[in-house]
């Protein structure tokens, strides 16, 4: 099903005296069950494009919409009920437990107060059962490594039960294996929890292996399309090849030749 769609936009930077364009005419979809992967170059506009996706900025021009709304048009509370947000950052936060961090999760239904119903606690456990963290539960934030914190985060994301989850790099500061797990993670639970979830990374042969669809930004432009189409069709190759990079397209691999 689709829940997000994408209208001819254009994204950047408007102030009073200024209008930055980073990125235009971008139409595209996302859909639940479904992991989508954004990659593209440093300064090309994947957090700008994040960011507006997540509200926090306004488009150009053009529209993004969520279950046939104008995201411009919801106030904060329904977004927060509708969209769920991880960014890069490690949570600099001490002595709060893993479940204390998952349970700021509900806060979307908690009410002024913040008092968890049993429900709620409910919520709370099964979102730390879905990344597989239970045995963390009451481990305390600063204790854990890069990795597991991650998962703490998408913990919190999924126990705000949104149907759409966007990812900033969430692979950032994780060893390899670490970032095979948890984009691995990521597209069972689209699959498990049916959740939308649209993440930006840089490990671009883990997208082209796991991810569903592959949205490709370019200082030339944007194309959608599943890994083995957009492969297909030489766009992948014209992104990835340069000078002592090479690309496999019927292995959706990359090569590096060392210099002589």
């Amino acid at each position: 099903m689709e829940t997000v769609r994408l209208e001819n936009l254009t994204i950047g930077y408007a102030s009073r005296k200024n209008r930055k364009v980073v990125a235009t005419n971008m139409t595209a979809t996302l859909h639940s069950g479904c992991m989508t992967c954004l990659i593209g170059p440093n300064g090309v506009g994947k957090s700008t494009l994040l960011r507006t996706l997540s509200a926090f900025q306004p488009p150009l021009s053009g529209r993004a919409l969520i279950h046939e709304r104008d995201l411009s048009t919801l106030a904060e509370k329904e977004l927060a009920r509708l969209i769920g947000v991880v960014l890069t950052f490690r949570p600099d936060v001490r002595n709060m437990t893993v479940e204390e961090m998952v349970s700021l999760g509900r806060s979307p239904y908690t009410g002024f107060w913040g008092t968890l119903s049993s429900e709620d606690h409910e919520k709370v456990s099964e979102a730390i059962s879905l990344v597989g963290i239970s045995s963390l539960s009451h481990r305390m934030i600063q204790t854990l490594s890069d990795g597991e914190r991650q998962k703490v985060m998408i913990a919190k994301a999924l126990a705000q039960e949104t149907p759409v989850i966007f990812l900033d790099e969430p692979t950032a500061f994780l060893d390899y294996p670490s970032k095979v797990e948890m984009m691995q993670t990521l597209h069972h639970l689209s699959r498990t929890a049916d959740k939308t979830i649209f993440l930006s990374t840089h490990d671009l042969e883990l997208a082209l292996q796991i991810a569903d669809t592959v949205w490709l930004m370019t200082k030339e432009g944007f194309s959608v399309g599943t890994p083995r189409s957009l492969a297909d069709e030489g766009v992948l190759g014209a992104f990835i090849e340069q000078k002592g990079i090479l690309f496999d397209k019927e292995r959706l691999s990359v090569t590096v030749i060392p210099r002589s």
